[in-house]
């Protein structure tokens, strides 16, 4: 099974960065990836959320959902205050390429005087490029470190 992984340490405490997790506004800021912004359309930071994720300039062919829009359906599986969340994602899509449920596992640990945040997602859907996926990640990654460093002053 494919995995697509990306990692980043973040000049941050494992309680600022966690937080970032599980503040819809902070999400917003730092989720969805360079060219995106994101909506939701619920939240709750324990089970889930859905969000809409709109392109600033809608790929060829379109996204997962609509022709400038992706939404994912995440459901939290696991919360573990500052070690680890674990969310199953749908797409909604009428392609079949981007049916099935990804598995993302998001793991923090403390050290060098910050914490390292990894992520792994499993079971992507085949329609979804690895390396525009890769991409994705480290960028939402460069997004949670540039919100939460010095403090997490960029959360509410």
């Amino acid at each position: 099974m494919r995995v697509d992984a990306a990692s980043r340490f973040i000049a941050a405490e494992p309680d600022d960065v966690f937080r970032a997790f599980v503040d819809p506004g902070a999400m917003l800021a730092w989720l969805p990836p360079d060219g995106m912004t994101g909506r939701f359309e619920h939240f709750d930071a324990q089970t889930g959320y859905r969000m809409v994720l709109t392109y600033d300039e809608p790929p060829e062919g379109g996204g997962k959902a609509t022709e400038e829009s992706d939404v994912a359906d995440v459901r939290r599986i696991a919360v573990d205050a500052c070690a680890l969340i674990v969310e199953e994602i749908d797409f909604p899509s009428d392609d079949p390429a981007y049916r099935g449920t990804m598995t993302m596992t998001w793991t923090f640990t403390e050290g060098d005087g910050g914490t390292h945040v990894q992520v792994e997602a499993s079971g992507a859907p085949s329609g979804i490029d690895p390396d525009d996926h890769a991409v994705g990640l480290a960028s939402s990654l460069s997004n949670l470190a540039r919100l939460v460093e010095g403090g997490g002053r960029g959360i509410r």
